[in-house]
């Protein structure tokens, strides 16, 4: 439609000219001795106009001509950047599909060609790693710390991910430690940082840690607490046979963290076993006063030495509130023997095997019998933990 409206107003254009040509009686003389030229000022018009153009086309097409040059040149520079490109991506897209020796081809073509090299480099050196060839590996990260103005923390990124993967952690935590002094906080900086370690045996900073991906919303609550419960743990079992710094490191745990009951078993063993049964009692009682969890109730009877009848007691009032319970009853016959009441002792025992048989109180039986001569008992109760602990 735009065409035939187009049409149309030449049409009327030339229409226009024609009729006002016919009242234009107007000549020009041009005068170059001896000749003498006279023509209609129309033609006249008409020539100049068409000089105009002829000049103008024949000028466009000396400087296209002159800028001939200048464009193939732009023209192969194009081409050739879409293909060291294209060469990146394809590097790219190869690793990930695990094709290694293809990327590194492709990451060394791209890198040749001026294209991201910085980025190409760490292409290469990830292929070659993927390739567990070393000396590439190491040839190529040397290659993108030349373009540390382009790529720095992805190197530093890239190398501390790949000593994480070869379990070579000495070198992580030092990747990682010059990441962190640029001040780089981000969350895949962090991570690498908490399995580094947590390789490493380091518990208060793998706890440090992760309070900090909690924080910065990285994990989840629910996620984080089985971490931190294991790193608790660990830094525990770290300090066994040392009391004082069982309940040195207990101090510096925050009170949210000291509810986790794995934790605090972790610690009461850790404390019985020191030799300190007094404060393994304490940190038991503090922990079932606020909520209640038959594992620490079995700990508590662990406890040795110290106020055991105040033990017996405080076992007795949690009875009556969870009657039932056989980790709390094994307890209460543990404490029993301790105390040389051996009449109530077996009857707790008793009461335990009949809710949940275990081998625990079977051989809780078995010492009982022994004690009291009861010989036959003793092997009977022994065989029963046998069979329990082999299922």
């Amino acid at each position: 439609m735009r065409g035939l409206l187009w049409l149309l107003g030449l049409f009327a254009l030339a229409a226009g000219l024609a009729v006002a040509g016919r009242y234009n009686e107007g000549y020009a003389l041009l005068v170059w001795p001896p000749y003498r030229v006279q023509i209609s000022l129309n033609l006249l018009i008409l020539l100049l106009l068409g000089g105009f153009g002829m000049l103008y086309s024949a000028s466009r097409l000396v400087s296209r001509t002159m800028a001939l040059p200048a464009a193939v040149q732009r023209f192969r520079a194009r081409k050739s950047k879409e293909r060291a490109s294209q060469a990146l991506y394809d590097a790219t897209r190869l690793r990930i599909e695990g094709r290694f020796g293809q990327s590194l081809k492709q990451a060394t073509a791209a890198y040749a060609a001026n294209e991201s090299p910085g980025l190409a480099a760490l292409m290469a050196a990830r292929a070659a790693h993927s390739l567990r060839d070393d000396e590439r590996y190491r040839h190529w990260l040397a290659k993108a710390a030349e373009h540390d103005g382009e790529v720095r923390v992805a190197r530093l990124m890239t190398e501390a991910e790949l000593a994480v993967e070869g379990r070579r952690f000495d070198e992580a935590a030092e990747r990682i430690a010059d990441l962190q002094a640029g001040g780089q906080r981000h969350i895949a900086a962090l991570r690498l940082a908490l399995r580094t370690a947590q390789a490493e045996g380091n518990w208060v900073e793998a706890v440090r840690l992760v309070r900090q991906l909690v924080k910065v919303k990285a994990l989840r609550p629910d996620q984080a607490e089985p971490v931190k419960r294991r790193a608790h743990q660990e830094g525990l079992r770290q300090r066994v046979g040392d009391a004082q710094a069982l309940l040195a490191y207990w101090q510096g745990v925050p009170r949210d963290e000291q509810r986790d009951a794995a934790v605090v078993a972790e610690l009461a063993r850790a404390l019985i076993a020191a030799g300190d049964s007094d404060s393994a009692q304490k940190v038991i009682e503090t922990r079932l006063t606020g909520e209640w969890d038959s594992t620490l109730a079995g700990v508590y009877g662990r406890c040795e030495d110290g106020d055991i009848r105040g033990r017996l007691a405080r076992a007795e009032e949690w009875l009556r509130q969870h009657p039932r319970d056989p980790q709390l009853l094994l307890t209460l016959g543990r404490l029993c023997v301790q105390s040389q009441l051996w009449g109530k002792a077996e009857s707790y025992l008793e009461a335990a095997l009949a809710i949940a048989p275990g081998w625990e109180a079977h051989v809780e039986l078995a010492h009982l019998a022994e004690r009291i001569e009861r010989t036959d008992d003793a092997n009977r109760h022994y065989r029963a933990a046998a069979e329990l602990s082999r299922r």
